[in-house]
């Protein structure tokens, strides 16, 4: 199973040291979005991180640093709708339903699907998704490899995750604080 840890949205003066904590762990990737900064404190946090740690970062907002840094991949979202023709990164998207899943699946090489369970990080962002209705999204295949469960997820809750069938896990409340990043250790990769 995949791990991916997605920033916080805030500027903090430790980004760069967490994010090469959390990719020197049990991280696989990250996804830097910060929604309120601009390019260049995004390019300000890039700049500390070595080539290694870059190559595993997925940047949200900004499709230009993608090649700039030579970045992992770009999220689509609303400010990046859709990516060119000559793009060869990792393609990904966040998605709210089990519709959105099996329509975007083909396009992406990953999907988040959120929220599956209360979010840490935002207040009053509920878990969507019952118990039953995952069950039956993973037993018809809609949930796979390619689907990656966000919104509340904590190490705990890792193996259910597993057993539903999802290709990943990201978090970002549970874990990007430094507490998190040296409680994170090589167990959660199974």
């Amino acid at each position: 199973m995949r791990l991916i840890a997605v920033s916080i949205a805030e500027i903090i003066d430790e980004d760069a040291q967490i994010i090469a904590s959390l990719l020197d762990s049990a991280v696989d990737i990250v996804h830097l979005r910060k929604p309120c900064a601009g390019a260049d404190s995004l390019r300000a946090i890039l700049c500390k991180l070595s080539l290694e740690h870059r190559s595993r970062i997925v940047v949200h907002d900004y499709p230009e640093l993608y090649t700039e840094f030579s970045l992992l991949g770009v999220h689509v979202n609303r400010n990046i709708p859709s990516l060119g023709d000559d793009y060869t990164g990792l393609r990904t998207r966040s998605c709210h339903s089990l519709d959105e899943i099996v329509r975007y699946k083909q396009e992406y090489d990953y999907l988040f699907l959120s929220p599956i369970f209360d979010s840490i990080s935002k207040v009053g962002y509920t878990s969507q998704f019952s118990h039953d209705e995952l069950l039956r999204a993973s037993s018809m295949g809609i949930i796979d490899s390619r689907v990656v469960a966000l919104g509340g997820v904590t190490p705990d809750k890792i193996a259910y995750l597993e057993q539903l069938g999802f290709g990943g896990a990201a978090m970002s409340g549970a874990i990007y604080s430094t507490a998190a990043v040296n409680s994170i250790n090589a167990p959660l990769r199974r």
